[in-house]
């Protein structure tokens, strides 16, 4: 018999080869292995290929054939969420100028009602509440968008809206020091009795309230870079959906 190794020719019965060594029965059982090893890459590569191709589908999803109404309806909006946006993104932190937007009035209701929620969690947890609520709003919209409506477009529009909510925190919290912001019911900080002002309790009780500034200009560049991927996301899905209209036309 022959040595698969070194093809020294060795008698029926010996189980080591004379001339390189080598034990047979662990050659044969290391080559009987190896096509079960080289197929692990192939497997990854499907994995991974199938979680690419969910993530697609989830965030990438339209519909085939697009109403040309709606698709205008949408491309205006885009239009002006895209342009606020940017005046958002750009307006300096000092400005106040998102507590003083449209938008600081939308969110006003889901802060209240997440100090209410909270309340059972302690008294800075029910201070913080009322910025969580405001930004758990959006994300839960979010989620629902995409698992259970399936429109992407409106998901990219909630990402918007969270980006839009780290940057309505940021003045509140870089006032936490200063308290001269305008609170509910025309007082500020400084006339209102300790607690009332939710970031100088937060900070004070935390013992983080030097750090003010750095976490309202943290909150502002979350909010900016989130802002910008929704921008990017909903005009990739209006181009996507141009697409289809194209299509359409075509047939």
């Amino acid at each position: 018999m022959q040595c698969p190794k070194c093809s020294f020719i060795y008698s029926h019965g010996t189980t080591e080869c004379q001339r390189c060594g080598i034990i047979f029965q662990k050659y044969h059982n290391c080559q009987d292995e190896k096509p079960a090893t080289a197929a692990l890459p192939e497997i990854q590569t499907e994995t991974a290929t199938g979680i690419g191709e969910f993530l697609a589908e989830l965030f990438c999803y339209v519909k085939p054939e697009i109403n040309p109404l709606i698709f205008a309806g949408r491309m205006l909006f885009f239009l002006v969420i895209f342009i606020w946006g940017l005046k958002f993104i750009f307006t300096p932190l000092d400005s106040n100028y998102t507590m003083q937007s449209f938008w600081h009035l939308v969110n006003l209701p889901f802060h209240e009602a997440g100090h209410i929620f909270f309340r059972p969690f302690g008294r800075v947890m029910t201070s913080l509440g009322g910025s969580l609520a405001q930004l758990l709003m959006p994300v839960v919209c979010l989620a629902v968008f995409l698992i259970k409506t399936r429109d992407t477009f409106a998901a990219s529009f909630a990402l918007w809206w969270t980006g839009e909510n780290f940057m309505d925190l940021a003045p509140y919290i870089n006032d936490a020091r200063s308290l001269t912001l305008p609170l509910l019911g025309g007082n500020t900080g400084r006339t209102s009795p300790y607690g009332f002002h939710d970031w100088e309790f937060i900070l004070k009780e935390t013992g983080l309230i030097r750090y003010d500034h750095i976490l309202a200009n943290m909150s502002h560049m979350i909010g900016t870079v989130v802002m910008i991927c929704a921008m990017v996301w909903g005009g990739y899905l209006l181009f996507k959906q141009y697409k289809n209209l194209d299509l359409k036309n075509d047939t």
